[in-house]
């Protein structure tokens, strides 16, 4: 894995709605490994870089959900990064909150940061979902993806993000398979 790219909406009055779940990934993850993520004008988003064996860079569209294939073209373009060697983290609105899937390829739902991403690079990158809920009306949606989730929600969510964490040694090696066996795989089998 060379990219991973989290999806949300930037400023204040996004972070906490549950479209940024993707944000809240990335942002856990370059915590735990001690990355701090830099505003890269250039990349049009916040970045860092892991170097464990070898570089996987961290990118945080700092384009609105729509325009985020933007950010992700510019980094892979100069960095010469395959859409397969790409993992992009997105809230799921089709899993329940609390759940986490990996995937390769597929269509995009109606996501429209997916949507933009694959408009410039096709849909063979990786995916990782982190499930949201749906609101039970699709004429909703919209509104329910830029509220914060309700608490028991936000437990959920948070946990899932945690519980997907896990997985991040095997992603990075490229063990996708064995991450995605790992993940899919209830903690209580």
């Amino acid at each position: 894995m060379r990219l991973v790219v989290g999806l949300g909406n930037p400023g204040r009055e996004y972070e906490a709605t549950r479209h940024n779940a993707g944000f809240w990934w990335v942002e856990n993850l370059a915590e735990a490994q001690r990355v701090r993520l830099r505003t890269e004008s250039k990349f049009h988003g916040r970045v860092g870089r892991v170097t464990n064996g070898h570089d996987c860079w961290l990118l945080l569209p700092s384009t609105y959900m729509n325009d985020s294939g933007r950010a992700v073209r510019a980094l892979s373009a100069f960095y010469k990064i395959a859409p397969e060697d790409m993992l992009v983290v997105h809230d799921e609105l089709d899993l329940p909150p609390g759940t986490a899937r990996l995937k390769k390829g597929g269509g995009v739902a109606g996501h429209n940061g997916l949507k933009d991403i694959a408009a410039g690079l096709g849909s063979d990158f990786w995916r990782l979902r982190i499930g949201i809920g749906h609101p039970g009306d699709r004429d909703v949606v919209i509104d329910y993806v830029l509220e914060p989730p309700r608490q028991e929600e936000a437990d959920l969510i948070s946990a899932a993000i945690e519980h997907s964490l896990e997985v991040w040694p095997l992603i990075l090696s490229g063990e996708m398979e064995k991450a995605m066996h790992r993940l899919h795989t209830s903690r209580d089998s």
